[in-house]
């Protein structure tokens, strides 16, 4: 299906609380039928964003328009907008098909009108045989399902869904993902989600916005958020990353004692010359580990020696936590069903390496004392990693 409605527009918004600046300028173009995930920390602006799109708070500053309708000060019951919420906000005296047919009782549909838009939005969400239980006789999963037919009932122009699995457990939680998924792309609506969580945002999202301090630190598909990323925050945030940090000098990362090559297509994309502050940027699929042996030339890429600190079998991969030599603690995933049957103790000696074109580069924008203050931090949280690898 293809939508024909539903173009969001969010014009340079702004909103304060007191002397907090909550946003600063955000501005961001939903096309017709995309799903979109607002994703960042807790207290970067998604939620407050996604409420004044729904029309909850107003804006000091900017404008919100839905197909060429400037909404700034439209009241929400008049924005032709469904909203999904994380505690699912079901009247629990109701059934669920009075749940579901609040919306459209509000319009003062006909009655005859109404039983036929209620059975096909339960049908929607699969609870075709579930319209006379209560709330409270549903799973947390069907609860949720329910909400979510109430907000679509109407086929608004566009869904709003703030952080609505939240409440559930893992599993539960990553089977309404791919629900939401299909019935997004079934029905064409626009939706415009909000979620801290990187992986659901990653599975789910057409594009995604990150958000950082009150502004959209990068707006790209899945893909260019993780493989491409446009600041350290991004790069840091998004997945599980190995980031050298260091100064450029004549094409190559000068980090501590270690000279890394770098792609002039990354350096000319990130806008970086001699003498400025970078990082280097490296997933942990890009990397490759062998052990330690002569040292080899090999065109297009890069390499360096480090001592493997833990690694533990999960399955499908096998992750590695290497302290690099002169540098950060590194992060390697590869198939633990690899040709080479590589299986490193902790205390082996490794080389690392990597392909220069797939490694990506950002400038380090925070002045030196910040940039010392990041590597503490990135520090804390290798120990992180090296205690969940461990687990």
């Amino acid at each position: 299906m293809t939508a024909t409605t539903g173009r969001l527009e969010i014009e340079a918004i702004n909103k304060s609380f007191g002397p907090l600046h909550i946003l600063k300028d955000v501005s961001l173009n939903v096309r017709a039928g995309e799903f979109i995930t607002l994703l960042g920390p807790s207290g970067s602006g998604k939620t407050t964003t996604l409420r004044i799109v729904a029309g909850f708070l107003a804006a000091d500053r900017g404008r919100v328009v839905l197909d060429d309708v400037d909404l700034t000060h439209v009241p929400p019951h008049k924005r032709d907008i469904g909203m999904v919420f994380q505690n699912y906000a079901l009247f629990p005296h109701l059934t669920v098909a009075r749940n579901i047919a609040f919306p459209l009782e509000m319009r003062g549909l006909p009655r005859a009108e109404i039983k036929r838009k209620v059975q096909d939005a339960l049908d929607l969400v699969q609870l075709g045989a579930f319209g006379e239980r209560k709330p409270q006789q549903l799973s947390g999963g069907q609860q949720q399902r329910v909400a979510l037919a109430r907000a679509l009932v109407f086929e608004p122009r566009l869904l709003l869904m703030d952080e609505p699995l939240g409440a559930l457990d893992r599993q539960l939680r990553e089977s309404m993902q791919i629900e939401i998924m299909k019935i997004c792309r079934e029905v064409g609506h626009t939706a415009l989600y909000v979620t801290h969580d990187q992986e659901e945002a990653l599975a789910m999202s057409d594009r995604i916005a990150l958000f950082n301090g009150g502004r959209i630190e990068q707006i790209g598909t899945p893909e260019e958020i993780y493989r491409k990323p446009a600041s350290l925050f991004a790069a840091t945030f998004i997945g599980e990353s190995t980031t050298f940090i260091g100064e450029i000098r004549q094409g190559m990362l000068a980090a501590n004692s270690l000279v890394l090559p770098i792609a002039d297509k990354a350096l000319r994309q990130a806008a970086l010359g001699n003498g400025d502050r970078a990082a280097l940027v490296l997933r942990p699929d890009m990397l490759r580990i062998r052990p330690a042996g002569p040292a080899g030339i090999t065109p297009g890429t890069a390499s360096v020696r480090g001592r493997v600190e833990s690694q533990v079998y999960l399955g499908t991969t096998r992750k590695y936590v290497v302290k690099v030599l002169d540098g950060p603690t590194a992060l390697v995933r590869k198939p633990a069903d690899a040709a080479d049957g590589l299986v490193a103790p902790s205390g082996q000696e490794v080389e690392l390496s990597w392909d220069i074109e797939k490694a990506a580069v950002v400038p380090l924008e925070l002045p030196e004392a910040n940039a010392r203050e990041h590597d503490r931090a990135s520090a804390a949280t290798q120990i992180d990693l090296r205690t969940r690898a461990r687990a």
